[in-house]
């Protein structure tokens, strides 16, 4: 994997090492304090241009097309707050999606499946272990957002969010989040609601470059990425990891989010 990972600088593979332990040390600062960590060139530039050149073309021609309305919890109701709270404001999202079976040998998918990957990731989270996904079309997901689209305000319903950035656009396409607004016994609905009418000043602007890896605390930390502009597709790749194994989605589900059931 060191033709593709820079584990010069990021040692995933030696967990003994003095460097990996201070990696993991770091990394579990960042998610403390801030809500993420991001370790830029961590694919190294080779690397990132190959993703590109294996995924630009599927992305033009056989993507899926999600063009969704929906408010920050990415639900229809939600307890405790009416229908027409100020917090339940709602918004356009726009992406375009290829799945895990799509790009099966790629440089994305064999990365995912790296093992020392997987246990780092477990170290930084303070978890005993991740395993992949079951899913065939979820466990790997390459996103592009395009011309005058976002991905607009919402909380992840996992616990952690994992990607890499592939290509950034050349304007706009920034990842902007505001750290821990809520917690499971505070939901602080008056605070979300602030943040989506745009009263918010203690929002941050995290700019990825193509090749960083960002672990991201979603689940309480509202996010957004404000809209693409320029010819320039964003491309980033998103990793599904959970500490159970067999974990797959419902064909419901994947065909609202890819369009198709398999």
């Amino acid at each position: 994997m060191r033709d593709q990972l820079n584990l010069d600088d990021y040692p995933i593979d030696k967990p003994e090492s003095d460097a990996y332990v201070a990696l993991v040390a770091q990394c579990r600062a960042g998610l403390a304090s801030g809500g993420m960590f991001n370790l830029a060139g961590f694919l190294r530039p080779e690397a990132t241009l190959k993703a590109v050149a294996e995924v630009s073309q599927l992305l033009e021609t056989d993507s899926f097309k999600h063009h969704r309305q929906h408010n920050i919890f990415f639900k229809d109701e939600v307890p405790g707050i009416p229908d027409d709270h100020p917090a339940m404001r709602k918004f356009d999202s726009v992406n375009h999606t290829i799945c895990a079976d799509q790009i099966t040998g790629s440089v994305v998918t064999s990365v995912y499946e790296y093992p020392p990957l997987r246990r780092f990731l477990a170290d930084t989270m303070e978890m005993e272990s991740l395993h992949l996904m079951d899913d065939p079309l979820a466990k790997v997901n390459v996103m592009a957002s395009r011309d005058g689209e976002a991905l607009n305000w919402h909380f992840d319903q996992s616990e952690f969010t994992t990607t890499i950035m592939l290509q950034a656009s050349q304007d706009g396409g920034q990842l902007e989040y505001r750290s821990e607004i809520r917690t499971p016994e505070n939901p602080n609905y008056e605070g979300v609601a602030r943040l989506v009418s745009g009263e918010n000043s203690d929002n941050k602007i995290a700019t990825l470059v193509p090749g960083t890896l960002n672990v991201f605390r979603g689940v309480n930390t509202p996010h957004r990425v404000t809209t693409v502009r320029g010819s320039q597709d964003r491309i980033m790749t998103i990793f599904s990891f959970y500490e159970q194994t067999g974990i797959t989605f419902s064909d419901e589900m994947r065909i609202g989010f890819y369009g198709r059931a398999c």
